[in-house]
């Protein structure tokens, strides 16, 4: 019996050393020389564990993406394609991102990959012979509907399986890709700021102009965030209010000068915000990077650690600060830093709006689009994936905005590529049955898609824990904390569930309604805005210290980029002090107040910021003493 083990175990081993030096090749998707009309989907990898192509082309088919590469020899190989089914939560039939694999132009074994699967999974193409050594993958797009690819595997070994458990896929990944065991540096810096939105990009700005040494990292390839040409929700809120009426200078120099939800790309100005903070000589700007992994010592952040999202590149981040602007409270959660999720009870905080019991609920995200008119009769395909629409509940409209909103019941960070994915069904459904067979179809005769978002706009998530939870009576009853800050001023706008659109898609909505409750303009507390155990991490945006109830008011995001102006202004009192963000609070609060008094804005720009500013009750007189800014 040992001897029979002995060889079996032998035998296992021979085949794992085969396996591991057989001839195989691994690519990344994303890492495509020439994506085509395919686009780069980084929002999930925490989940599956990398970006990955998809061919967004509502409805019409994509062109090829391709690149080269070398095989390490020529032969028979086995290829295997990680993909996904992604209206399998919905349906049992075939799904509709459809897509093959080509080498040199040729379609490999006819096989159609990304019509089943209900979760990411390697694929198998089959066995083809290659010739040549350089060959050009390409993937084959064959419907526009989204249809998804992760990584291609050449092998030469028959028992050579690609591992779908997640953890052992990861390793898989390094090993293949031939990453480093360490990580190189991306420098020593300051302040690293991770999130280029609004509040992460003004947050930079602020600490850049007052001499801070400033990382920002952003995993796209634009700044802005919810408010780019990716996701275009406008800005709102109120900018220059009292408290420190110099606060928003600097969100006024980044800030579009038109408004409009799911409007054309170039109303969102993206180059203006890559302008304003290449002009600062004190920025590193890394776009496209994600941050994944966190060192600490003791309670504080060490490192961050991101990788490219096209070219799995690493680099890691050092600092005495860092600033979590990242809306999902990733670099806090990472660090251990105490969050909330859901809605709290009324028990918890007395707060009127509160519902009795806590649960998960959350605001939703919304994929928002819109049509054009034509001039001729164009066709849409056939969509329907398991949500049936009728002239009864079919939405009778030619966009969507932010009403256009799922996953409320479900989890915003780990269940989020079903609520972005559930967002594209309906839209395409809806627009699928307006388009074939709605008893108005002559209207929407020449009206085709032009853009509908792939990167989803979130409205919440986590929160993460500060020394001060700002609550709903804090506002209404206009509490004033010592450290008063940006100021909030957008009503307490909470989002639920459309009840007629529950009505007809029971449990499946994807339309909310607002209920609003109007304020006074209020100054945040600064305790909002740093953890109360990650010693030196500030955060910026929707993911700051309030109750679900108080975020529905200090959420948009000419409000969080005031955030992110208050943040950079007490990095650089940090750092001058050598102290922490608390330390910021407990012995240098007047020289905190002296720069929000000062404000940071550099080009003297005219305040234009007239649109979606809000309802409000108006200012009300604080007793805030304000120090002179001139003298230390």
């Amino acid at each position: 019996m040992r001897k029979f083990v002995a060889i079996a175990l032998v035998l296992l081993i021979v085949q794992w050393v085969a396996a591991k030096n057989s001839p195989s090749l691994f690519i990344e998707a994303e890492s495509f020389q020439n994506k085509g009309g395919w686009v780069v989907d980084q929002q999930f990898m925490d989940l599956m564990g990398s970006p990955y192509l998809m061919a967004h082309g509502l409805g019409t088919p994509v062109a090829d993406a391709t690149t080269t590469v070398d095989l390490p020899k020529t032969g028979r190989y086995t290829l295997f394609v990680r993909t996904y089914n992604w209206t399998s939560p919905w349906t049992e039939k075939e799904g509709p991102g459809k897509f093959q694999v080509s080498i040199d132009g040729k379609i490999l074994n006819n096989k159609v990959l990304g019509a089943t699967g209900n979760r990411w999974e390697w694929q198998e193409v089959g066995k083809i012979d290659i010739g040549t050594r350089r060959v050009t993958v390409g993937l084959h797009d064959l419907t526009g509907f989204n249809g998804r690819c992760d990584a291609i595997y050449f092998t030469m070994d028959d028992e050579d399986f690609p591992p779908d458990e997640l953890d052992a896929l990861t390793a898989f990944r390094r090993e293949k890709l031939g990453l480093p065991e360490t990580v190189p540096s991306a420098g020593n810096f300051d302040l690293v700021v991770v999130g280029g939105g609004v509040a992460g990009t003004t947050a930079a700005l602020t600490a850049a102009r007052l001499g801070l040494k400033v990382a920002l990292i952003q995993d796209r390839p634009v700044l802005g965030g919810n408010n780019s040409s990716e996701v275009r929700v406008h800005l709102g809120g109120r900018i220059n209010l009292d408290p420190y009426p110099k606060l928003g200078d600097v969100v006024n120099e980044i800030a579009p000068l038109r408004g409009g939800n799911a409007q054309p790309g170039d109303y969102y100005e993206d180059e203006k915000k890559l302008e304003m903070v290449n002009a600062e000589e004190n920025i590193s700007l890394f776009l496209n990077y994600r941050a994944f992994s966190v060192e600490k010592e003791g309670n504080a952040i060490k490192t961050v650690v991101a990788r490219h999202i096209e070219t799995a590149e690493e680099l890691s981040f050092s600092a005495p600060l860092f600033a979590d602007c990242t809306g999902d409270g990733t670099v806090g959660y990472l660090a251990g830093a105490d969050f909330a999720m859901g809605r709290e009870s009324k028990a918890d905080f007395n707060e009127p709006t509160a519902p009795e019991q806590p649960d998960k609920m959350t605001m939703g995200a919304s994929v928002q689009w819109y049509s054009k008119e034509g001039e001729k009769h164009c066709d849409f395909p056939e969509f329907e994936y398991g949500i049936e629409f009728n002239d009864s509940n079919v939405q009778n409209v030619t966009m969507g905005e932010w009403t256009w909103e799922t996953g409320m019941n479900y989890d915003q960070i780990f269940e989020f590529e079903r609520i972005r994915d559930y967002g594209m069904l309906v839209v395409y459904s809806n627009w699928s049955y307006l388009k074939n067979r709605s008893s108005f179809r002559e209207a929407y005769r020449n009206r085709y898609l032009e853009w509908v978002a792939y990167i989803a706009g979130k409205r919440e998530s986590r929160r993460l824990i500060g020394d001060v939870i700002l609550k709903e009576q804090d506002i209404t009853d206009f509490v004033i904390y010592p450290d008063a800050s940006a100021p909030t001023s957008w009503t307490i706008d909470l989002h639920y569930p459309d009840p007629e659109n529950s009505e007809h898609f029971p449990e499946a909505e994807f339309k909310s309604i607002a209920v609003h409750k109007a304020i006074h303009p209020y100054p945040i507390p600064y305790r909002c805005l740093y953890s109360r155990n990650v010693d030196n991490l500030f955060m910026a945006g929707r993911n700051i210290s309030v109750t679900h109830v108080a975020l529905g008011t200090v959420r948009v995001m000419r409000t969080t980029g005031m955030m992110g102006e208050v943040v950079g202004m007490a990095a650089s009192v940090a750092r001058k002090n050598d102290t922490t963000p608390r330390g910021v609070y407990l012995n240098h609060l007047e020289s905190l107040k002296r720069l929000m008094t000062k404000g940071a804005g550099k080009y003297n720009i005219e305040n234009l910021q007239n649109y979606n500013l809000g309802g409000t009750l108006g200012p009300k007189k604080t007793n805030i003493q304000i120090p002179p800014y001139d003298k230390e």
